[in-house]
């Protein structure tokens, strides 16, 4: 029986468990709980291909400033593995991820986990712990045999569903939602935002086959025009009217109190790194957005319109398994001025030549993303980060200051 001594030990555990080692099925997830038992926690599933983050972020917070203990499991991580599992937005000491990584190997089953299934029920038996009023669980991959889905929540929220991960999910919309739509559990409640009209209609179709009530965020809550919203960029008020309504709903389950002045704070406290996040390096204004597929960029490309911001340069890199092709228009449009391709770490990374020659004759590459935001360093407007959460996570290992509020 594997047992770790110190963090260190756990996190070579954890590499050798590969990072991107994927293999979608709930066996071992529901192995290790039917060994274990499921903790008694409150659970509401956050799902979808854009915006799951922030609406798990908008969520915890609305919860927090009603005095709700939150539990919080998002992915991926940025520059540790602990900024996945939080407690009321803290992140839990090594010394606690060595104490609960034991209790994961101690029950049967515990060694053949994923990387990704043995954070989640390093996160769930954390938030036992902890005594967690709420936990917040934010899907991986898909919906019907993420690990996320084996904990059978009363509440899952769907954020919008768009092309993405189709070498695994497949390869159209239909099928990619119906997929995710494989998260809604029979008798539950399923809460979505805005959706492609195939999309609705696999959530309808879900729903229906297994007795559960969808429910449209438009009609369980107002809109939050007007609420400076802790996340920036236009995109994220669909995010957070979506929170709002989990909130009211969840709460209204437990006949919690819940009011608007309270609601407003919530909604403008939320923080997370990366979403349309700007901040000042060096006497430059950076703006940090993950948009990492088609459907992000046409977010991005209308927050910034709505800003009135226009990039002096921006700096792109995206992984291999992203569909470049559909993202080079989008691209294209987010500044007049250079687009500049870093060499980005690890395996999956796509080859940034091969990516500056696909965008046009304003791209180039650079050997780092270091070297690249102190390229062209006198142009007008700010820089622009996008294209990858990995590339963030390189600006965030030199900076590691801006990964909280």
């Amino acid at each position: 029986m594997t047992q770790f001594s110190n963090y260190s030990e756990l996190i070579d555990y954890m590499d050798r468990l590969g990072l991107f080692h994927m293999d979608l099925s709930l066996g071992r997830m529901e192995a290790f709980w039917a060994a274990r038992g499921l903790p008694e926690v409150p659970v509401v599933h956050v799902v979808g291909t854009n915006g799951k983050g922030s609406t798990t972020a908008f969520l915890t917070s609305l919860a927090r400033a009603h005095g709700q203990k939150v539990g919080t499991f998002i992915s991926p991580h940025f520059v540790s593995p602990r900024e996945r599992i939080q407690v009321n937005r803290r992140m839990l000491s090594e010394a606690a991820w060595v104490d609960l990584a034991n209790e994961v190997m101690d029950v049967p089953g515990g060694g053949d986990l994923t990387y990704f299934e043995f954070q989640t029920c390093l996160a769930m038996l954390a938030f036992e712990r902890a005594g967690v009023d709420l936990a917040v669980m934010e899907a991986g991959l898909g919906g019907r045999f993420d690990a996320t889905n084996v904990f059978k929540p009363g509440l899952t929220l769907f954020t919008p569903m768009g092309m993405d991960h189709e070498k695994i999910l497949g390869p159209t919309l239909a099928d990619i939602a119906r997929d995710k739509a494989g998260a809604i559990h029979e008798g539950g409640v399923a809460l979505t935002g805005p959706q492609e009209p195939e999309a609705m209609l696999e959530l309808q179709k879900r729903s229906e086959a297994v007795g559960a009530r969808l429910v449209y965020a438009v009609d369980a809550a107002g809109p939050v025009d007007g609420i400076k919203l802790g996340l920036g960029g236009i995109y994220q008020t669909a995010n957070a009217r979506l929170a709002l309504a989990g909130w009211r709903w969840f709460a209204a389950g437990r006949s919690l109190r819940t009011d608007h002045i309270t609601e407003v704070f919530g909604l403008e406290s939320a923080f997370l790194p990366g979403r349309f996040q700007r901040v000042e390096l060096d006497g430059r204004e950076i703006i940090l957005d993950g948009a990492h597929n088609a459907h992000a960029l046409t977010a991005l490309n209308a927050a910034l319109r709505a800003e009135s911001i226009r990039p002096g340069k921006v700096v792109f890199a995206c992984l291999r398994d992203k569909n470049l092709t559909d993202m080079l228009p989008f691209i294209r449009t987010l500044t007049d001025g250079p687009i500049l391709v870093p060499a980005m770490e690890g395996e999956r990374a796509a080859d940034n030549r091969e990516i500056a020659a696909a965008i046009g004759a304003r791209a180039t590459t650079s050997d780092s993303l270091e070297a690249a935001l102190h390229e062209m360093p006198d142009l007008d407007g700010p820089t622009l980060v996008c294209g990858s959460l990995y590339l963030l996570a390189e600006f965030y290992i030199l900076n590691p200051r801006f990964l909280t509020a």
